[in-house]
């Protein structure tokens, strides 16, 4: 194999194997990626807009059973700290997003072993009642599964009825690492790649949009990254041509701070900005059939973020209201919808308010207003 080759292949759109790919992130430099990487951005997005969002991430519950090595925010059944939001709390969540210019609740949870579909289904619709504009972002591939499993039903059944109550589209969580014997190792209790990989393809055939995300930089070999990038290429392809699959790829790196999984591996310190960077150039050459490729700057801040916008990423993600199982690890980074757009128009591109299904937005008046009073501060 030679760099240069591949490199060629991936700028033609082919389809690099896992080995290829382990080839080119181990030996191509940096500013080789870069390059490719942004090319394929602008075969898919010839413009200069950089997309952005702003969306709500509330928890349903942090009771989980699923017993994951990363994870600093669930709690056990009868846990004297576990909850279950009440709807008048989904209330004055959701009357905040409004304010803020939101529409969509990205709404996560923990595998609650009493919380069945008839819960999430009367969830929904009780939402969508109350606020017939929201848009449901919710529950993700693991969850879906354990909801199958408590109610011995088929994905697609469940997720024809989560659909039926008002669910918009899917996150892509859970998804770590697909190999299994990472899985087995830092998240047992959750469902095999196999079966997350299955629910994606299950809720394609429904039309439900989707996101596919990855978790790196733990135990995880070079092999199993770009691996989890072939099925996942595998299965949007595998789409029906009437449905888009996986709106976007979102990659972030292993978050340690407390966790379990720290504590057994020792990975701190190891993770590098250069790194990530690879990584979202790695995620447009291995998966030139994913047209939108998110830079996480909540976990790797404003400056990396920015530089992933030259290496394949052409979207910044949301200014995350409200955000709890990354941050319960050590994700501290914050931005207003300001300070989001102020860095995308550092990164010389321009900012672009989109909903989920990647449709472009207005920008809400309220929003424009403030900014407006900024800049009167700056000027008095």
């Amino acid at each position: 194999m030679q760099v240069a080759n591949l490199l060629q292949r991936a700028l033609k759109l082919d389809y690099l194997t896992a080995e290829e790919g382990v080839f080119l992130f181990e030996n191509a430099t940096t500013a080789e990626l870069m390059y490719v990487g942004n090319k394929i951005k602008q075969h898919h997005v010839p413009h200069n807009k950089v997309t952005w969002i702003i969306d709500r991430n509330s928890n349903t519950t942090n009771v989980c059973i699923a017993n994951c090595k990363f994870c600093n925010f669930y709690r056990r059944p009868k846990h004297k700290e576990a909850y279950t939001t009440t709807i008048a709390e989904y209330r004055q969540k959701i009357d905040e997003l409004f304010q803020f210019g939101g529409e969509q609740l990205l709404l996560q949870g923990g595998h609650h072993p009493d919380l069945g579909l008839d819960f999430y289904c009367n969830l929904f619709r009780e939402l969508k009642t109350m606020y017939p504009t929201l848009k449901l972002h919710a529950l993700g591939p693991p969850e879906i599964a354990h909801i199958a499993k408590l109610e011995q039903a088929t994905h697609t059944e469940v997720l024809k009825a989560l659909k039926e109550a008002g669910l918009d589209s899917l996150p892509g969580a859970g998804a770590e690492i697909l190999n299994d014997r990472v899985r087995r190792r830092i998240s047992r209790g959750k469902c095999s790649g196999r079966e997350w990989l299955d629910v994606m393809e299950a809720a394609h055939q429904l039309d439900i949009t989707t996101s596919a995300t990855m978790m790196f930089g733990h135990i995880e070999t070079n092999y199993e990254r770009m691996e989890h990038m072939v099925w996942t290429r595998e299965v949007q392809d595998k789409k029906p041509a009437h449905a888009k699959g996986f709106l976007a790829f979102i990659s972030w790196p292993f978050m340690d701070e407390d966790t379990i999984l720290q504590r057994l591996v020792n990975k701190r310190g190891t993770y590098t900005g250069d790194e990530y960077i690879r990584m979202v150039a790695m995620s447009r050459i291995m998966m030139p059939n994913i047209v939108n490729i998110q830079a996480s700057w909540l976990t790797v801040g404003k400056q990396v973020a920015q530089a992933c916008l030259h290496a394949g990423a052409n979207d910044f993600g949301s200014i995350m209201i409200e955000e709890n199982v990354v941050s319960a690890a050590g994700a501290a980074f914050r931005f207003t919808a300001d300070g989001i757009q102020k860095a995308i128009k550092e990164a010389g591109f321009e900012p672009q308010l989109r909903n989920q299904q990647y449709e472009y937005r207005e920008l809400p008046a309220n929003i424009i207003q403030q900014q407006l009073d900024n800049k009167t501060m700056i000027v008095d």
